[in-house]
Order: C-alpha cells, then structure tokens, then sequence
C-alpha cells in the first residue's frame, strides 16, 4: 500500500487563503493596517537574498506587508544591535527575521537575541526556545513549528510513539525534539557522530531527518509503517533520508520537495499574522 503524502505545498496554500482572510479583518477592523514582517538581509549572499525575497512575496500574498532593510556587508555588531533595537520599538512593526548567515565579523547569537520575544516569529532566541521548550507561550522555531503543524493536519498520532530525531542544530534539531517531547512522544536525539544510528532509527515509529546531508539515513534503516519526515534539500532534489523505496513501505512521508520546505515559509507568516492580531486587535 502506497503511503500518505504529507504534502506541506497543499497545506501551506490552503493556510494562506485562511491568512488573507485574518489580515482582510484585520484591515477592516483598523482602518487599513496589517501585520508588517521586518526582514533584515545583511550582505550580498545571492542564497540569502533569494529566501527574503519568498518570504516578502508570502507576505504579499496574503495581503501583509513587509519591511525589507538591507545592510551592508561591512555592518558590525554593534550596528546591527542598534537596527534591531530600532525595529523592537516600532510598534508597526509585529515580526522580525534576521536572516541567516550573517557575515563571520558579525556575532550573530547576540543579534538573534536582541529580538523581542513578542517579534520573534521565527523562533530564534534563546529564550523563545526555553519558553517553548517549557511549555510557555512563545513562537516555535519555524521549521519544526511547520513539521508540527503538517504532522496535526495530516492527524499523525504523536503521543506514545517513540520518535528519532537526527540533527541537533539549535535552529531545528533541538527544538524538533522539544517539540515533540511535548506532544508526548518518547524522543532520541541522534546526529552524525552517533553509533550504532541504523539500531536507533530502526526503533522508530517518527524519523526526523534534519542533519544536512543527502541521503544520510538510508530506506533500509527505517522499518515498515515508520512515519518519516525529511527536513533536508540538496542538489538534485533530494533530502536528508533515501526516500525512493519508502513510498511504498512507509505509513506516511513528506516528500523533496513541496513537504517540509513550503510549511517553513508559510509558519513565520503564520506567527506573523498572529503577532499583529494580538496588537492590531
């Protein structure tokens, strides 16, 4: 039997026609004001240029509007701290993403948690995660949060099942199993350097691929009726786990692309909208 497509292009779209109509009330209620996305690109990186370019056309698509400022490479420290200060005391402005990487001269953690929680829509801060992670209000990181939200629209049954995670990067990993944990889910937390992975992921009803290497996880360590989730993309079209034989042995899978890829844009918007609804009213 075929498995279920975990297909986050559909859901996404599907959600930014449910968008479009929060922020039309939104605009009605208030004269004409939507929730504003601050997107902060700094430098010329063509990759990264590209991703805020998507986000501001999501933002456009629903109706939003978007902020863009673009900083210069030679930008230091300091002077990105004091463009997000400036950004945290806008009250029109509801979201703010700082898109990653930033240039080496630049500490990027203490920029990240220069945002204020209430604008972090893209769950970056550190302590943003241990809200999260404690089970307090707070914006999930939006690539797990997306996983999250696919995983509930596709009613995926978490609780009880034992689900391994491979990755721990502090953007993904660590908070897909945060969330998980959760959602009551008996969680692993694998990676690269772990031994014996193939006896782990072969234990798994949920495999989270989310170590950023093509077709590390292989079809023949994930068991019958798994749910397998990939978070990566590579050249070529393929992700972090070998996905080919599992579309018939699997339970259900997010495909490469058009499944964890189109919920991660469409979640910051999502927490976007939600930040201006709770101050546009």
């Amino acid at each position: 039997m075929s498995a279920l497509v975990l297909d986050g292009k559909a859901l996404a779209q599907k959600t930014e026609e449910e968008l479009s109509a929060r922020v039309a009330a939104m605009k009605d209620k208030s004269g004409g004001q939507t929730p504003i996305l601050a997107t902060i690109l700094v430098g010329d990186d063509p990759a990264s240029a590209t991703y805020v370019k998507m986000k501001g056309n999501a933002c456009r698509r629903i109706g939003m509007d978007s902020l863009q400022v673009e900083l210069p490479s030679s930008t230091t420290t300091e002077q990105l701290l004091a463009k997000i200060e400036e950004l945290n005391s806008n009250p029109n402005v509801h979201g703010i993403l700082l898109q990653h990487p930033v240039p080496e001269q630049i500490d990027e953690r203490a920029c990240f948690d220069a945002i204020a929680l209430e604008k972090d829509v893209d769950g970056v801060t550190c302590l943003g995660f241990g809200r999260m992670a404690m089970g307090e209000e707070a914006y999930g990181c939006a690539t797990p949060k997306g996983i999250m939200r696919l995983l509930e629209a596709y009613n995926i049954e978490l609780e009880g099942k034992h689900a391994v995670v491979v990755g721990r990067s502090p953007i993904l990993g660590k908070p897909m199993a945060a969330m998980l944990l959760n959602a009551n889910a008996t969680v692993t937390i694998c990676h690269s350097r772990t031994q014996d992975l193939a006896e782990h992921i072969r234990r798994a009803d949920i495999v989270v691929g989310a170590v950023g290497r093509p077709e590390f996880i292989k079809a023949e360590w994930i068991k019958d009726g798994a749910v397998v989730v990939d978070a990566g993309y590579h050249p070529g079209g393929v992700g972090d786990i070998e996905l080919g034989p599992l579309v018939e042995r699997a339970s259900a899978y997010t495909p490469v692309p058009g499944g964890v890829g189109p919920m991660t844009i469409n979640t910051l918007i999502y927490q976007s909208v939600d930040s201006g609804e709770k101050k546009i009213g």
